[in-house]
Order: structure tokens, then C-alpha cells, then sequence
């Protein structure tokens, strides 16, 4: 997850801790991990500090080392708040789950929420609520939407595009520190704290359902798109994105722990549903490690 300083609760492990990240930073992440673990040897408790231990331990190459870290991380927090299970998956010491554990969407969100706009649309060019309106404009014309979801709405980043043509704007999201943020923008009619994958509203009563970027942390995506057919009005939107891959007619898990999806598991999960798929553009829509990421930017509409 997003490095992010939680203390020990002891000065001097939070002081190796410190100095190890420097390190880390540096480039010598062999005696990064060698401080890091010098600090653990003072708390050995420190969820957190093992966690990032794995991950120096991972960077130095020592993998088997990494591994051992996180298992410990799980054992001391079972409903796995840093993403440790994630972690072992991605590097191939445990199977991969279908979705990850709430507990660590929850707070890798509730920690990003203080500089989560500045980071996307300041230093990746977050293209994806841009690119959403403008599929919505295209495929959607002069229409005006009565009852419409941000689904996953973190910060509001979305609302501006779609409240013009929303009589009513709802926003949802998982992390209470996002909603905390999209409020302040009084944007939304109503703004609640839920899972994508099991919200609940009227059945039928949505003629717009929005997900930017949110995706990535479902991974299995069935539960999600029967939740989304659901509430929606025939003839409703549903307007989305996803990490683009062709490897798999599975969504797979990358080692940034986001899920990427191909546009055949997509277009078979949408008819199941009872959706019609009535585009898909393949765009850049941020940068990763300063190079152009490819998403598929897709519209889809309830069947009768």
C-alpha cells in the first residue's frame, strides 16, 4: 500500500525506522531492510513496520525474506489492512483472491484521502472522469439523467462532469476519509458508505451508474456488474473504466496490486447481466512510473 509513517509507539524504533527509509530511498534497500528489521527487534508487534520490512526485503531481492514478513503480518492482523495477502499473491507465495480484503481498500483509501487529488491530477494526468463525460455526452446526447450513482466516488472527482445533467447525484464509496472529502464539495444529493459489490438501492430506480477508476480494487467483477444491472432502469447507463490487459480472460493481479481487466471478460460479464456493450475506446488515462497506462474506457445499456 501507499507508504504512509505509522508509529511504533516506541521513539527509537520509529527513529530506524526513519533512518531505513533513507536508506530505502537511496537506493540500498539490503541495509534498509537490515535497519528496518533492527527496529522490529524492539517492537516485534509493529504491523505496519513488518509490512514495510517486506517490502525492503522484496526490493533487496530477498524474497523468501519478504514473504516470511507479511506472512507475520497476516497472523498479527488477519483481516489484512495492509494488503500482506495482496503482496504474497502478486509475488507468487499464495494464490491469487478474487476480490481484496475490505479492510485494505478501506484503508489504503482512508490514507490517500488528504492528497489524493494533488497526487492524480498533478503528477499522473488522471484523465478518467474527463474521458467518462465525454462517453457519456456522446452515447447519452441531450438526455438528462433523473437518479444517477457515483459508484466509488473517493473525493468527488467525477460529480462536477455529471451534476448538469443529474437531477439527482448520489455518491458511494468504501472509505469514510473520501466521503469526508467529496462533501466539501457539495456536489452530491446524498452520500453514503458502501461496497461496490452489494449497495442497495430501489431495484430499477438509476438511469446512470458512474465507476471511474474503480475497478482495479474489485477485481472479480461479477458480483459488482449484477449489484449495478440490478438498479438500473431499462435502458439506464452504465459508464466505466478498467486497467486494460489481453494476457487472460480473468482479471489479474499486478504487482501495483490493482487488477487489471481484458475487454472479452468485460463483454462477457455485461451480457450475462442482461447489458448491452455500446462502446469501448481503449486510452491512456494516467501515467505509471512516468509512462502512459492504457484503460478501456467502455459504455454499456440495460437491455429490455
Amino acid at each position: 500500500m501507499a507508504r504512509a509513517f505509522h508509529s511504533s509507539g516506541d521513539l527509537i524504533a520509529d527513529r530506524r525506522a526513519s533512518y531505513a527509509d533513507m536508506l530505502f530511498d537511496s537506493g540500498d534497500h539490503a541495509a534498509a531492510a537490515d535497519l528496518m528489521a533492527q527496529a522490529l527487534e524492539l517492537v516485534p508487534d509493529w504491523t505496519a513496520g513488518r509490512f514495510r520490512l517486506g517490502e525492503m526485503w522484496e526490493a533487496a531481492g530477498q524474497h523468501e525474506s519478504a514473504a516470511a514478513a507479511w506472512r507475520k503480518v497476516l497472523e498479527c492482523d488477519p483481516e489484512d489492512r495492509f494488503g500482506a495477502g495482496l503482496k504474497l499473491a502478486a509475488t507468487g507465495y499464495a494464490q491469487v483472491p478474487a476480490t481484496p480484503p475490505l479492510a485494505y481498500v478501506e484503508t489504503l483509501f482512508d490514507a490517500y484521502a488528504p492528497t489524493f487529488e494533488s497526487a492524480l491530477l498533478d503528477k499522473l494526468d488522471y484523465r478518467v472522469p474527463e474521458l467518462l463525460a465525454q462517453a457519456i455526452e456522446v452515447h447519452g446526447g441531450a438526455r438528462r439523467y433523473h437518479r444517477a450513482l457515483d459508484l466509488g466516488c473517493g473525493t468527488g472527482l467525477m460529480g462536477p462532469y455529471v451534476r448538469p445533467v443529474a437531477d439527482c447525484l448520489d455518491g458511494m464509496d468504501l472509505s469514510e476519509a473520501m466521503l469526508q472529502k467529496a462533501a466539501e464539495k457539495q456536489i452530491y444529493d446524498d452520500l453514503r458508505k458502501s461496497d461496490v459489490n452489494e449497495f442497495e438501492v430501489e431495484p430499477g430506480s438509476l438511469d446512470l451508474v458512474i465507476a471511474a477508476d474503480v475497478f482495479v480494487y474489485v477485481g472479480d467483477l461479477e458480483r459488482a456488474f449484477a449489484t449495478i444491472a440490478k438498479s438500473l432502469a431499462v435502458d439506464g447507463l452504465f459508464v466505466f473504466s478498467v486497467e486494460n490487459q489481453e494476457g487472460s480472460d480473468e482479471p489479474i493481479l499486478q504487482p501495483s496490486l490493482r487488477y487489471t481487466h481484458s475487454q472479452s471478460y468485460i463483454e462477457r460479464l455485461l451480457s450475462a447481466q442482461g447489458m448491452a456493450l455500446v462502446s469501448l475506446a481503449r486510452e491512456t488515462i494516467r501515467l505509471d512510473r512516468g509512462e502512459p497506462l492504457q484503460g478501456l474506457i467502455i459504455v454499456a445499456r440495460l437491455r429490455d
